[in-house]
């Protein structure tokens, strides 16, 4: 009966010595996928191979090769959300807690050139059709959707006519 191979598993790590070459290959199969903050490729690896300093050898190279950029995850990461219906304060949060700087954060969303008030009104849009808020229960109501999901104060409120 053949038996599933996986290249990284416990048992391949214990068979043979770490090295360098399988943390690379490991972190460049996770950015084969998708971009990664230098922070989660570090926890990831961590997890499949234990604390080594090798870890941080190989991800240095691989920033220093631009093959892992937190600048380039940063903006990937921004139209992605943004596609989902989120807002710039949501996102930044978001980034925040996936390691990113504050000026990768902010360059991110300054390249991304969204237009988030126009975003806003299409989630609304699209959560609560084109029907204006009735009362004020119902203006809070969609006020604090749109704060939920990430959307700045001065917007909401504009798109709700406060």
């Amino acid at each position: 009966m053949p038996t599933s191979h996986t290249p990284y598993s416990a048992a391949t790590v214990e068979d043979k010595p770490l090295d360098a070459a399988d943390i690379r290959r490991a972190a460049m199969d996770l950015l084969a996928r998708r971009e990664h903050s230098i922070r989660e490729l570090h926890h990831k690896l961590r997890r499949r191979f234990g604390d080594t300093p090798l870890i941080e050898e190989a991800l240095s190279r691989l920033a220093e090769e631009n093959l892992q950029s937190d600048e380039r995850y940063a903006g990937s990461y921004v139209r992605q959300r943004a596609a989902r219906g989120y807002g710039p304060v949501r996102i930044r949060q978001e980034m925040r807690e996936k390691g990113l700087d504050k000026p990768a954060i902010a360059t991110a969303l300054e390249r991304a050139q969204i237009d988030w008030r126009g975003l806003a009104a299409e989630v609304s849009r699209k959560k609560f059709g084109e029907t204006p808020p009735g009362d004020a229960s119902e203006r809070a109501r969609r006020s604090r959707f749109l704060h939920y999901r990430g959307f700045d104060a001065d917007d909401v409120r504009d798109l709700l006519e406060w």
